[in-house]
């Protein structure tokens, strides 16, 4: 009999910024089916989910990929349920209104590659600063380009694991990179954005590295790090309208602050105004601006306002569940009015 290992994903209970947890479950003659997952549990008191006297939560399957690391492995991303099988007021994913995915996301994941000795970012000496920003977004040799191999590794591993994987770039600061994924359907582009991000993390553990998801983690005249959130619906992808897009972008105005509720922790030392950023207080969307709260792209404008919207606000240790879900709801709330 052959046997599988199921590596079961879930998100923590602490917040405002979830973990993610992990642990193998062996199944004879596996499948290699998402139905054939069976529901699991786990200790809810031990990642702030439950109370000891009542500590069993369940790990309901929503996606499976094949693991690239591991011999007859899958990666199972699910959502947690209380013990009576409703959602966990924890599981971001339940609340998103996209039923029948007309929502289509492109998130940009942005990130330091941390060396676990130094507690720097690649290519940062101890003691001091590397040499100022400029030479280092898409950059190639070894003087200011930090980490490709663990990245090109962590890229071979996404796409071997059939996710919409649809590129890499150094950015702007030393030791941070990017990664972009698309997909159709708000709650798969959120499963696409976790299930890499465990990729990225457990790799780390082969190269003495951790991944700093914190939006400013270096002070001072360092770009921070976002999850830039592309996205577009039916509407937005055939409107070829700009009253359409104004109404759309308008909508955003009014609900600033449940946004940025959710839009990751510490986001107010990156949203600064500077460094390709709007500020934190403001709220502002324009055509190829990059310093604005939501950019129209120009292509988006070139095929007669018919394409997708950018909000640049939410930082890179954000839930893509919850950015995706009051995204929606926004989008939504406009159509009425359109």
């Amino acid at each position: 009999m052959g046997k599988s290992k199921l590596e079961y994903l879930w998100l923590d209970g602490y917040t405002p910024t979830a973990n993610l947890r992990s642990k193998t479950k062996v199944e004879d003659d596996f499948s290699g089916k998402l139905e054939d997952c069976p529901v699991w549990s786990f200790d809810g008191s031990s990642t702030k989910q439950a109370e000891g006297g009542s500590s069993d939560c369940l790990l309901k399957p929503v996606a499976i990929y094949p693991d690239p690391a591991r011999r007859d492995g899958y990666l199972v991303m699910t959502e947690v349920l209380n013990a009576d099988g409703t959602p966990h007021e924890s599981n971001a994913r339940a609340t998103i209104a996209d039923q029948d995915d007309d929502f289509w996301f492109g998130f940009e994941q942005e990130y330091f590659i941390m060396d676990k000795e130094t507690q720097l970012p690649l290519g940062f000496p101890v003691g001091g600063y590397p040499g100022p920003q400029g030479m280092y977004y898409c950059s190639v040799g070894g003087k200011n380009t930090h980490g490709r191999a663990f990245v090109e590794e962590h890229a071979d591993l996404c796409i071997d694991a059939g996710l919409n994987f649809e590129g890499i770039n150094q950015e702007v600061a030393s030791g941070q990179w990017e990664f972009q994924l698309f997909a159709k359907g708000a709650k798969k582009a959120g499963d696409e954005i976790w299930v890499a991000r465990y990729l990225l993390q457990r790799l780390t553990e082969d190269y003495g590295y951790y991944i700093e998801y914190h939006p400013k983690p270096i002070k001072g005249d360092w770009n921070g790090s976002g999850m830039h959130a592309n996205f577009s619906n039916t509407t937005l992808r055939t409107a070829g309208s700009k009253e359409v897009y104004d109404t759309i972008c308008e909508a955003f105005r009014p609900v600033t602050k449940e946004h940025i509720e959710v839009y990751g922790e510490f986001n107010d030392q990156r949203l600064t105004g500077k460094h390709e950023t709007a500020s934190i207080h403001d709220f502002s969307y324009g055509i190829s601006d990059r310093g604005a709260s939501i950019r129209i792209p120009i292509i988006t404008v070139e095929k007669g306002y018919k394409g997708w919207l950018e909000d640049r606000r939410p930082a890179s240790n954000a839930d893509p569940y919850k950015v995706a879900g009051r995204i929606v709801k926004t989008v939504l709330e406009a159509e009425e009015k359109i």
